[in-house]
C-alpha cells in the first residue's frame, strides 16, 4: 500500500550511520506497519511554538502539524496538565467538576441544538461512537463517505477510509462518492453523488444511516469554498432518513478562521459532531457532540464507558487549549495569516505554472501541483515536499492523485512564518 510522502525503508543510501541505525532499530522493534514521512525522515527531540528541533538543534518550521493546534508545548497547556496530574486523574464514573466545566464550555461553542457531549481518547473512537449512535437512531447501516476520505483506524473506520488503500477494502454497507470540486459552486454535483449512493443502497437492501464528511475534505485535496455548498448533500441524506456527521477532527477548533467549527461555514447544524487531534494540543483526547434526542435513543439501549475519555487531566488540558485560542485570538490569526499565506501561494502560482489551483480556509490550505499541460503532477508534488524538508520546512501532500500540497501549521503561525514558507517554496521550485 502506497502512502503520499512515505519514506522508502529500503533506501538509506547517504544517511549518516547513526540515522540508519535508528531507523533500523525502529523497524526492528515497532514492526513494518508504521510509516515515516519524507525521503529523508526527520529526527526530532523537542518542539516549541511552530518549531520542531533535531538532535543537533536544527530548527524545522512546522507547517503541517494541526495536532499541536496552539503550538508545540504551549506553556499554559503544559502547566494545566502538570497541575491536574498532581491532584487527581480518574474515570467518569465518579462525579468530578472538571468534566462538567469543560463540557459546558465546549458545548457553548456549538449551535443550541447540540447540547450533549461524550468524551473519547481519539478521533477514531469519536467517529466510531458517532456511527453507533447514527445506527441506533436510524435503524440503518449504510454510510456515505468521499472517495479519498480518512476517518480513522478502528476496524469499522478503516473500511470507510478509502485513503488507506486496498489494504483496507471498503465495507459492503459503505458507498464512496466523488469529493466536491471548486467547479461545483452550488454543491449540486456533490449532492447528486450522495443521492446516487442512497439509491444504490436502496437497490441492495441497505438502509442509510449517515453521511460522514470531514468538513474541509482534507484528504480529498482540501475543498472549502464556497461556504454553503454542503447543504444540498445534507438535505439529501436527511430526506433518506440518515444523519449528517460532521467530522471536525481536522478543521475544528478555529483552524478555518471562521469560528470554531468547519460546518459553521456552511450554515449547517449537524446531527453529530466529532473532534479530536487539535483538542488537546498534542494530548490524546477527542469527543462526540450530539443533539440530545439522538443520544436519548442511543442511551435507552446502550451504556457507554471509556476508561480514559473525559478524565480530569484531559479536561484540564482541553480547558487550557480553549483559553489559549481565546486569549491569543487564534481564530482571527488563522483567518488573517491564512489569507496572507494563501495569497502568497496564489501570487507564486501566477509566476510559476507548476502551482495550480490554491484552495482553503484559514490555516488549512491545499495547492495543486501540475505539469506543463495542467495535469496533476504527483511526482513534482513529492519533490517539492521533500525539497522543503531539506530547507527545514515541513508540509505534506494529499488528494486522490497525491498532487496537492497540504499546509496546516499550528494556529500560532505568524506572517513572518508564512513569508519564510513562501520564500523557501520559491527556492525549492527553482531547484526542481
Amino acid at each position: 500500500m502506497t502512502m503520499v510522502n512515505a519514506f522508502d525503508p529500503s533506501n538509506t543510501a547517504g544517511f549518516a550511520a547513526e540515522e540508519a541505525a535508528l531507523i533500523e532499530r525502529r523497524r526492528r522493534v515497532l514492526g513494518p506497519a508504521y510509516r515515516l514521512f519524507y525521503a529523508h525522515p526527520v529526527h526530532v527531540v523537542r518542539g516549541e511554538g511552530v518549531w520542531l528541533y533535531g538532535p543537533d538543534d536544527t530548527a524545522y518550521l512546522d507547517a503541517y502539524n494541526n495536532v499541536a493546534s496552539v503550538g508545540h508545548c504551549h506553556p499554559h497547556v503544559v502547566a494545566a496538565l502538570a497541575r491536574q496530574a498532581g491532584v487527581l486523574n480518574t474515570h467518569t464514573r465518579y462525579v468530578t467538576d472538571g468534566i462538567l466545566d469543560y463540557a459546558e464550555r465546549l458545548v457553548a461553542t456549538m449551535p443550541a441544538e447540540i447540547a450533549n457531549i461524550m468524551f473519547t481518547c481519539t478521533g477514531s473512537e469519536a467517529n466510531d461512537l458517532a456511527l453507533r449512535v447514527a445506527k441506533a437512531v436510524t435503524g440503518g447501516t449504510g454510510v456515505i463517505v468521499t472517495e479519498n476520505a480518512y476517518h480513522g483506524v478502528t476496524d469499522v473506520l478503516a473500511h470507510m477510509s478509502p485513503s488507506l488503500g486496498a489494504g483496507a477494502p471498503i465495507a459492503e454497507t459503505v458507498r464512496v462518492v466523488p469529493a466536491p470540486t471548486s467547479a461545483d459552486t452550488s454543491g449540486e454535483a456533490f449532492a447528486q453523488g450522495v443521492k446516487a449512493a442512497i439509491a444504490d443502497m436502496g437497490a441492495n437492501g441497505i438502509r442509510p444511516s449517515a453521511l460522514l464528511v470531514d468538513t474541509i475534505f482534507s484528504s480529498d485535496g482540501v475543498f472549502a469554498d464556497p461556504p454553503g455548498f454542503l447543504r444540498p448533500a445534507v438535505e439529501a441524506i436527511r430526506a433518506a432518513g440518515g444523519l449528517f456527521i460532521a467530522d471536525e477532527v481536522q478543521p475544528g477548533f478555529g483552524r478555518t478562521g471562521a469560528g470554531m467549527w468547519g460546518f459553521a461555514r456552511h450554515g449547517l447544524v449537524p446531527d453529530l459532531v466529532t473532534m479530536g487531534k487539535p483538542m488537546g494540543d498534542g494530548h490524546p483526547m477527542a469527543a462526540m457532540a450530539a443533539r440530545p434526542e439522538h443520544l436519548e435513543a442511543f442511551g435507552r439501549e446502550v451504556r457507554y464507558f471509556n476508561t480514559f475519555g473525559g478524565n480530569p487531566v484531559s479536561c484540564a488540558v482541553g480547558m487550557a487549549v480553549l483559553d489559549v485560542i481565546e486569549d491569543e485570538g487564534l481564530i482571527a490569526n488563522a483567518r488573517d495569516v491564512g489569507a496572507a499565506l494563501k495569497g502568497g501561494l496564489e501570487d507564486l502560482g501566477r509566476h510559476d505554472g507548476r502551482i495550480g489551483e490554491v484552495r482553503g480556509a484559514g490555516l488549512f490550505i491545499g495547492a495543486d501541483i501540475v505539469d506543463a499541460k495542467g495535469a496533476p503532477d504527483a511526482a513534482a508534488a513529492a519533490a517539492i515536499v521533500n525539497g522543503l524538508r531539506e530547507r527545514q520546512v515541513l508540509i505534506s501532500a494529499t488528494g486522490r492523485q497525491g498532487h496537492s500540497l497540504k499546509i496546516r501549521p499550528p494556529m500560532v503561525f505568524s506572517y513572518e512564518n508564512a513569508a519564510l514558507l513562501i520564500e523557501r517554496l520559491k527556492a525549492t521550485l527553482a531547484d526542481l
